[in-house]
């Protein structure tokens, strides 16, 4: 992937809506972001169908990719001044690990993640667009790869790139609070940032940082509830993993749907991850797919024969959303009958395609995975704690436990 480009041109600067001026630091990372496994992330959205509930939530997986790069520089120059030894060769490796973190992502980003390909997660697509974009540039990326899939022998440069304390985090919490509106899920990168440090290969925080972590945890609590996994965004999302899982059993039934070329291709038929990471084709094929081509079909399918597939699709696309009732308890079978029933008899449809309109789920989240990956602190005698022993906040233990809602999306039926 050669630019005709001359070099100079390569070193762009960017006006960023919450980061102000982005540099582009070299011709490697500009060649990824102008190669169209990138410019795809131009059409995906950062938040699935959250612009449901906030309007201003339209900022793309290619907004978020370039703030975290940006803040990745931020950090590593951060890093070397307090004399942690970091080469170019790894500067550029981990700058284009997170510029590309989320290259793998499908169409409306989570929300799709499971409906077009069942066992294979993004991070893995992301790895298989890296090897190709690899192949493509003579090796430049094996650093990046080596970083993103954490066998690089310094692991603080793969806990930038994904931990609980990662660019990506910083990057996505301040800009989907800036383009949702939500002010609570504000928190300080810049400070943060300038706290980070290198211990024993680990990434930690500077003592002094300690504030302006417990900030960040508390605004991750809040957005995870009050944006994330917003009732009617949970009912949404269900919603349209509806229509796909219908489209797919008419394509496998034989029924002919508009739908590109690409997209068809993993509606008719459900491809295994060995599949998909063997078949290069695959790969090319998911890379032209974007919001564009399941919005497009969703509107057309408004029209379908099939009762089940239009009433989805009319419903999605005049935000007729699925009702949501949100419990700290699970929903009684009994509850759940009751809306089946009232939902068959209005449509007139099969008990067995009843699941297309009534799902009962388990929302779970929590602000700090401590058992998985734990925030140390070091003290200014080079001591290291974890930040639960470190903090006077009390509070801050709660972050740590599991919350656990549960939901029940179902169609509005008008009554009398």
């Amino acid at each position: 992937m050669k630019s005709q480009s001359n070099t100079s041109n390569k070193r762009k600067i960017i006006n960023d809506p919450v980061h102000g001026f982005i540099t582009i630091p070299n011709e490697l990372i500009f060649d990824l972001i102008e190669h169209p496994f990138f410019q795809r992330l131009r059409r995906i959205k950062q938040l699935g169908l959250s612009h449901l509930v906030y309007p201003g939530a339209n900022h793309t997986r290619f907004h978020h990719a370039l703030g975290a790069m940006h803040l990745m520089q931020k950090a590593i120059t951060v890093l070397k001044k307090k004399g942690i030894e970091i080469s170019d060769d790894e500067k550029t490796g981990a700058i284009a690990a997170i510029l590309l973190h989320d290259i793998g992502h499908g169409p409306f980003s989570h929300t799709l993640e499971h409906a077009l390909l069942n066992d294979v997660h993004h991070e893995e697509i992301s790895v298989l667009f890296m090897q190709k974009l690899n192949e493509e540039l003579d090796g430049q990326l094996d650093t990046a790869i080596q970083i993103f899939t954490d066998q690089h022998p310094k692991k603080f440069l793969h806990q930038l790139v994904s931990s609980q304390l990662d660019m990506d985090r910083l990057d996505y919490l301040q800009r989907d609070s800036f383009f949702t509106g939500v002010s609570e899920g504000v928190i300080g990168s810049e400070r943060i940032i300038k706290m980070l440090n290198v211990s024993d290969d680990q990434l930690v925080v500077d003592e002094k940082g300690i504030y302006s972590i417990e900030n960040f945890l508390n605004s991750r609590r809040i957005m995870y509830w009050q944006v994330y996994m917003h009732k009617t965004v949970v009912s949404s999302e269900y919603m349209l993993t509806s229509i796909l899982k219908r489209a797919r059993k008419l394509y496998h039934e034989g029924k002919e749907l508009f739908c590109t070329p690409s997209l068809e291709i993993f509606l008719k038929k459900q491809i295994s991850a060995t599949e998909f990471k063997s078949d290069a084709s695959l790969l090319e094929n998911f890379a032209l797919i974007d919001d564009n081509d399941i919005i497009s079909s969703v509107k057309v399918w408004q029209k379908s024969d099939d009762l089940i597939l239009s009433t989805l699709c009319k419903n999605m696309i005049g935000r007729k959303l699925f009702k949501t009732e949100i419990s700290s308890q699970q929903f009684s079978s009994e509850e759940i009958q009751q809306k089946e029933e009232q939902i068959v008899n209005a449509l007139g449809i099969n008990q067995s395609d009843v699941s297309y309109f009534v799902i009962s789920e388990k929302l779970v989240n929590n602000a700090y995975n401590h058992q998985l990956d734990r925030i140390h602190v070091l003290s200014r005698d080079g001591k290291l704690t974890d930040l639960l022993s470190a903090s006077d906040n009390f509070n801050l233990s709660g972050f740590t436990k599991s919350v656990e809602k549960f939901s029940l999306c179902y169609l509005r039926i008008k009554t009398d």
